[in-house]
């Protein structure tokens, strides 16, 4: 039994997992592991070695070369910043390609493999928040509290179109969002391995009339806390 306990917090692109997950972690006095971001970096680390996303093998041994260099470390705004080494890549694999390209690369079950592990240590004590994809139904199908976070496709994609519109990308469109937003979908949703699905005993949390701070709250509502 663990004294504090794990919320795990699933989703597709888009849902605001990364902001809710930040803030339920902050309210908690909780650690917040950034699953996503871990297969964000393999993605950028592949392509920066000209490595296919496509090719498994490859792919997973260079997310297996990344345990020694990737870290996680708390930014003075209170985000999580990423590391390779001393190299804070945080902005970089927050790309619409590295979405794209985590999605790829996170199908691969040598990729899985080597983070699994990661991923697990992180948590394993309790007094954690962890979003991605498949908490709740691989990582840590036992955890105390699981919510899975959506929101329509059009919400999801004017969220992301906005954000990045505010990062100076003025080249971007919602046409363009939109159809990033279903490809990753239908990637997450259709791979075989792990595949983007709810937990049978995870919470339904639909944001597409929520903003963000009652989004947090009806998720604060739900943990059990010791």
């Amino acid at each position: 039994m663990r004294a504090r306990p794990i919320i795990a917090i699933d989703g597709p692109a888009g849902a605001g997992k990364s902001t809710v997950a930040r803030l339920v972690a902050e309210k908690l006095g909780y650690v917040l592991v950034d699953t996503g971001a871990m297969y964000r970096a393999v993605a950028l680390a592949a392509t920066r070695r000209s490595v296919p996303f496509e090719s498994g093998v490859e792919v997973g041994e260079i997310a297996r070369s990344l345990l020694a260099t990737l870290s996680f470390v708390r930014g003075e705004d209170g985000s999580v910043r990423v590391l390779f080494g001393s190299e804070d890549v945080s902005p970089l694999i927050r790309t619409p390609e590295m979405s794209l390209g985590a999605s790829t690369v996170s199908a691969h079950p040598d990729v899985r493999d080597a983070l699994l592990s990661l991923q697990r240590n992180a948590g394993k004590d309790g007094g954690v928040v962890l979003e991605g994809r498949d908490i709740g139904t691989v990582v840590f199908p036992d955890a105390e509290a699981k919510f899975f976070l959506t929101a329509t496709p059009e919400v999801r994609a004017q969220r992301r179109f906005e954000e990045l519109r505010a990062k100076g990308d003025a080249t971007i469109t919602f046409d363009q969002t939109l159809a990033d937003v279903q490809k990753r979908d239908a990637q997450d949703s259709g791979r075989a391995v792990a595949p983007l699905r709810p937990a049978d005993d995870a919470t339904l949390v639909d944001s597409s009339s929520m903003n963000i701070e009652e989004t947090v709250a009806f998720i604060l509502a739900r943990v059990k806390r010791p």
